[in-house]
């Protein structure tokens, strides 16, 4: 049985996320936030069960997230950049695994590895 998973998705691309989230991510409760900003004040007002974070965002690169969340909370991060240096970056920053945008056709696979050490 699938584990409903509480997942914030940082990144700034609305059509790309509402086509995710309909088509991979439907049975998961998401948030998603365009900027590390309002990432910050989510994950200090929200409990999540994981984070999917995007490198090129409006108000700075996700590496920088990462490491701010590294430093605040145990969260389960999954690069999702579409390009492979975000990527390397966001996983140099600490998170726990990649998901490249061309390849998301497997990010359940990638969310039922990370939860199932939750």
């Amino acid at each position: 049985m699938l584990q409903v998973v509480r997942i914030l998705f940082v990144d700034n691309h609305p059509e790309f996320t509402a086509t995710v989230v309909a088509t991979f991510l439907g049975a998961h409760d998401v948030v998603v936030i365009p900027t590390i900003a309002a990432a910050k004040i989510a994950i200090r007002d929200t409990r999540f069960d994981l984070a999917l974070v995007d490198y090129d965002l409006d108000d700075g690169k996700g590496d920088e997230l990462v490491r701010w969340i590294r430093t605040q909370t145990e969260l389960k991060l999954v690069a999702v950049s579409a390009r492979d240096h975000g990527n390397e970056l966001l996983v140099a920053a600490g998170a726990d695994a990649v998901c490249s945008k061309l390849g998301f056709a497997q990010i359940e696979a990638v969310i039922g590895r990370l939860t199932a050490e939750i």
